[in-house]
């Protein structure tokens, strides 16, 4: 479980096939975690872009994870390559604040960004979404988007928008996003359990 407050960026250092015939998983992800690997051991989860993973061996910074097909499939992890920043954030501890709102690091699908508009206190990006997605949306509410908790600001039949702070910018992959990138989408668990208690039409 987190709470959607990135901690830091990693950089991946490599993705490999995974061929072993016994294996479950279908990629290794390499990531250095920087100093967000202090503490960590093997079998600790940490979410990359959103997506809970599971620490299957580190090394000094450097921490390995493994991916099956249904995971590539659904979030974005799948596009990721050597090079390329990622948000980390560490698991909850019961004893922690919750600053954001609650996140499972279970991905709900795939965005893509549309479009960024950049004003002098805020940054706002358009993100848009299968209808699915967006009928579980309100303005107001949470959504994880890339693993960071954000608060919803509009909502469309296929689209919502977030408003970006200096400081999100600052600490997250969202600093260098472009128009066109896909994201991790996870909805409020609230949102889910809810549509889910009322009647259906």
């Amino acid at each position: 479980m987190f709470t959607g407050i990135v901690e830091g960026t990693g950089i991946v250092k490599s993705i490999s096939k995974i061929k072993a015939a016994n294996r479950t998983a279908d990629k290794r992800i390499e990531i250095d975690l920087g100093k967000l690997s202090r503490g960590l051991r093997e079998g600790d989860s940490v979410s990359i872009n959103g997506t809970c993973l599971t620490a299957t061996s580190i090394l000094k910074n450097t921490a390995f994870f493994e991916v099956v097909k249904e995971t590539t499939k659904r979030t974005s992890l799948g596009l990721l390559k050597a090079g390329d920043r990622v948000n980390l954030e560490r698991s909850l501890r019961i004893n922690d604040r919750i600053e954001g709102h609650i996140v499972l690091g279970h991905i709900d699908g795939i965005g893509k960004i549309e479009d960024i508009v950049k004003v002098p206190s805020e940054t706002k990006v358009w993100i848009s979404v299968n209808k699915q997605i967006a009928s579980l949306l309100v303005p107001k509410g949470s959504i994880a988007v890339d693993g960071i908790s954000f608060t919803i600001v509009d909502v469309t039949n296929a689209a919502f928008s977030i408003a970006l702070v200096p400081h999100t910018l600052a600490v997250t992959t969202f600093k260098s996003k472009k128009k066109g990138e896909k994201v991790n989408i996870e909805v409020d668990i609230l949102s889910k359990y809810v549509a889910k208690l009322l009647p259906r039409t």
